[in-house]
């Protein structure tokens, strides 16, 4: 990896309201077993078929946080890109999402501060059957190029 070189996200001046991005992933079991694995999350409402039916859901949940993941990796590699920090966020998950269920989750730049280098995202997910997933609003400071390794290198000579 190192001496490859990879390509930043968007700065905040190649920003501007109204830019959008969508993805569209599906919950697998596999991914819901390795976000439970990594964090220990036992919850009977995510994993268990039997206790999930004598719930309101009737079935198995996908954990929440685990669509906030899909909320920052689409930050993270799409808009604004690689380099990309969410500082703040504000989020809803008005329906459940449960097991193999596909889902659609949409940014949409609402504002830009060059001055503060951040951007204000508006985020918005569907399931298949059109039921609101998740909505809320992010901020986040785009890729800053970051200074040379030598920019600096011969500062002592000046």
């Amino acid at each position: 990896m190192i001496g490859k070189k990879r390509k930043l996200g968007k700065a905040v001046t190649d920003l501007q309201v109204g830019d959008t991005h969508t993805e569209r992933k599906k919950m697998e079991d596999k991914e819901l077993l390795l976000y439970l694995g990594l964090t220990d999350d036992a919850n009977p409402l995510y994993i268990q078929h039997d206790y999930a039916s004598q719930t309101p859901y009737e079935k198995p949940v996908v954990p929440a946080v685990m669509l906030f993941g899909m909320v920052s990796s689409l930050v993270s590699m799409d808009l604004p890109g690689p380099g990309s920090h969410i500082t703040s966020y504000e989020m809803a998950f008005p329906h459940p999402v449960y097991h193999n269920e596909e889902v659609s989750i949409t940014a949409e730049v609402i504002a830009v501060d060059v001055p503060e280098q951040q951007v204000a995202l508006k985020v918005s997910g569907t399931n298949e059957a059109g039921d609101e997933v998740i909505h809320g609003k992010l901020t986040v400071t785009p890729a800053q190029k970051p200074n040379s390794l030598t920019a600096n290198s011969l500062e002592n000579f000046f």
